[in-house]
């Protein structure tokens, strides 16, 4: 039988790393997914891109140059609508460092307070980019529609999930669905099922 595809996923987020291994093996079933944790460290770069496409391309790049492997990465966030599409490219590090999902939920909470429910629409995009050794580029991006709750719930997920109902799956957060439910609505799960097959494609 033939060795797996080795690919690497820029990040250290196991969640993030278990979400993309799940939908990555639907399409290609002899992959070994490894993360930065997996890899000779490297330098990795700042994420100072305006965009979640610029972002993604920075540390796929780096990837590659890093290691030889074919990389895939992903820069992601939450766009809240009342808050003019912040915290966007800084939704990790909203809060200042360290970075901290629970004090970012926080600052999200008290920044929205006074805004009511029907314009507490936001939406999370996630911007998905593979870059080969040869220099082959992709990107992709998904999209997933919703509003800020008023209170955390929910103990899955990660990030904004305790706050966010999808449109998609309403009166629940994104922290309350089975990885399998949030896989099919997610703006990462949109992203990593379009981009899947052309990785798949492109690794034969």
């Amino acid at each position: 039988m033939a060795d797996p595809v080795e690919i690497l996923v820029a990040s250290r987020n196991a969640k993030k790393l278990e979400e993309m291994q799940r939908i990555l093996r639907e399409h290609l079933v002899e992959i070994a997914v490894l993360g930065l944790d997996d890899v000779t460290p490297y330098d990795e770069p700042v994420e100072d891109q305006p965009t979640f496409v610029g972002n993604a391309l920075l540390k796929a790049r780096a990837g590659v140059a890093a290691t030889g492997l074919p990389t895939l990465a992903d820069d992601s966030g939450l766009c809240v609508d009342a808050l003019n599409g912040m915290p966007g490219v800084l939704s990790a590090r909203w809060s200042g460092p360290p970075k901290s999902d629970h004090r970012n939920n926080e600052l999200l909470l008290a920044q929205l307070a006074d805004v009511p429910d029907e314009r507490r629409t936001a939406y999370f995009t996630c911007a998905v980019a593979v870059v080969l050794p040869d220099g082959t580029e992709q990107v992709v991006e998904g999209r997933m529609d919703g509003r800020i709750i008023r209170e955390v719930r929910g103990a899955g997920g990660f990030g904004y999930d305790v706050l966010f109902e999808a449109d998609d799956a309403p009166g629940v957060t994104t922290a309350e669905l089975t990885p399998a439910d949030k896989d099919a609505i997610s703006h990462r799960g949109k992203a990593l099922r379009e981009i899947a097959p052309l990785v798949a494609d492109l690794l034969r």
